[in-house]
């Protein structure tokens, strides 16, 4: 008979008790209780919403931490989370076992095995789970129910501990203030969590912590897909303006002469096709946040119209001669070097200043050591809700695979590969209750940059042509590569390329280049 003995109990209650930090506490409660009851895997989980988050795991896949169970969509967790006592599964039950795939000692289905899940209740209020499971039968049969409870309360209280003097308070303090709010709405359905524990995102969680409360106006740059968005939207979530718009703008899809009016706004018959009075977006954000995306893409006239917004807290709509005051909170993103744009004139200086009051730098994918694997499990859970399967892995081999490569198009570039492969593994495993994704379901990999070298680097090496000729060879051979991984996406190319779009539009056209329909590059 397997029980809890009281010195084990002791022993858990002091090494929560002597742990520094939330981590710790919660590795200190699933290393006892793995030594104490005889089980394959240990799991602790936090409720949020809806859904439990994974906080701390033994005997699991590490992907596992990135996944997100929504508690309607797994019976098991269901069951747990509607008692007031410890659920003991019977070995034939046939609910489906949420980490069914996921023990590391374990490939395939899952056999005839024990679970068992304890709801962590404080108070009233259920605050997670802590689930074990042992792949011998009837494992959690014998320990005594009192012992389970104990164990469940001390699990409870070092939860509640966490959520009380941790970012994890504030968090679900904030998500049930803004259950009403239209973008509390929009933060739930897009995804407001920013997945990864690599020493750079710590950083950049650190950045966001110390300034999100502040009224600062904040630079944010980093790669194409890096999530700049998101940081401008947790910036704004974690601020007093949270119950207030986050109004977004693409500064690069505005055309030039109508900026002015989508910033400022206008009034009837401003100009010709102003039929009615609009607001600008800085009015819409008024008292909240607005969201400057691509900030580098602003023509220099723009850019000292939106300095002068900045500095007065007031705006002129178009055609009209009030002057209206404003209380905006402005958060900037850019994927270009704004330094270099000011030395080269591109960039007006002191509306750089303005904006770059705390710059936060959003790492770079290749960057995040370890986070690869975290990302793939939280992308993989979202494809399998969104494909209806039941459950669905990744192969052992599946982790290095992805992490050697340097992910050019970063967490945007892993979450299609994800979904492409959820869908091929789904396409090729139709009939197996667990799917597992393969190395051939990721497809292969090139990196963009090395591509390109190789692909560049015979044309400029050659001795018998002329300079002209070579400098014209090695500029098509640059932009045709740039176009093909940009999926001849010209504004992001130009970006690339450290030009704007009009120069290189005309640069290719002067090489002979063009793009046809089809979207094949050619020499005319």
């Amino acid at each position: 008979m397997q029980d809890i003995s009281p010195s084990s109990l002791l022993e858990l209650t002091v090494g929560l008790a002597s742990s520094n930090n939330d981590q710790q506490r919660f590795d200190t409660l699933i290393n006892t209780v793995r030594k104490t009851i005889r089980c394959d895997s240990v799991a602790l989980l936090s409720l949020q919403g809806d859904t439990l988050v994974p906080l701390a795991m033994q005997g699991l896949s590490r992907d596992t931490l990135g996944r997100r169970f929504v508690i309607s969509e797994h019976p098991r967790f269901e069951e747990i989370m509607a008692s007031s006592v410890p659920v003991i599964f019977d070995a034939d039950s046939e609910l489906a076992d949420p980490f069914d795939g996921l023990l590391i000692d374990h490939h395939g289905d899952l056999p005839m095995h024990s679970c068992m899940g304890l709801p962590l209740i404080f108070g009233d209020k259920i605050l997670g789970a802590l689930t074990l499971d042992s792949l011998s039968t009837n494992t959690f049969d014998q320990i005594p129910t009192r012992s389970l409870e104990v164990l469940a309360a001390i699990a409870a209280s070092t939860l509640k501990m966490a959520l009380t003097f941790s970012r994890l308070e504030y968090q679900a303090k904030q998500s049930q203030k803004l259950l009403e709010e239209l973008n509390e709405e929009a933060w739930e359905r897009d995804g407001g969590e920013m997945i990864g524990n690599s020493a750079p995102m710590k950083a950049l969680k650190s950045d966001i912590d110390i300034v999100a409360p502040s009224d600062f106006n904040i630079l944010i740059h980093g790669e194409t897909g890096v999530g700049k968005e998101l940081v401008a939207r947790t910036l704004h979530h974690q601020s007093s303006r949270r119950q207030s718009p986050l109004v977004y703008v693409n500064c690069a899809a505005i055309p030039e002469n109508l900026i002015e009016s989508e910033l400022f706004g206008h009034v009837k018959g401003a100009f010709t096709g102003a039929d009615r009075n609009r607001m600008g977006k800085f009015a819409l954000a008024d008292k909240g946040t607005l969201f400057l995306d691509e900030i580098g893409e602003l023509p220099l006239a723009a850019q000292s119209k939106l300095l002068r917004a900045l500095q007065n807290n007031e705006i002129q709509p178009v055609g009209k001669d009030e002057i209206q005051k404003i209380n905006v909170r402005v958060l900037a993103a850019t994927n270009r070097d704004l330094k270099l744009e000011v030395e080269n004139g591109k960039f007006r200086a002191d509306l750089y200043h303005r904006l770059s009051v705390y710059p936060i730098s959003v790492p770079a994918l290749r960057d995040r050591n370890g986070d690869v694997e975290l990302l793939a499990g939280f992308f993989l859970e979202q494809a399998r809700r969104k494909l209806g399967i039941s459950q669905i892995k990744m192969k052992a081999n599946v982790i290095p695979y992805l992490s050697q490569y340097s992910w050019p198009g970063n967490v945007r570039e892993l979450e299609h590969v994800i979904n492409r492969a959820a869908l091929k593994a789904k396409a090729r495993m139709f009939d197996q209750k667990v799917i597992s994704i393969t190395n051939e379901d990721c497809g292969q990999f090139d990196d963009a940059h090395s591509v390109q070298q190789e692909a560049i680097a015979p044309k400029i090496t050659r001795n018998s042509v002329g300079l002209r000729q070579a400098t014209e060879e090695f500029q098509r051979e640059l932009i045709s590569n740039t176009l093909i991984t940009t999926e001849y996406n010209w504004a992001q190319a130009a970006r690339q390329l450290h030009t704007d779009r009009a120069n290189l539009v005309r640069l290719s056209k002067r090489l002979g280049l063009s793009v046809e329909k089809s979207h094949e590059l050619k020499r005319q």
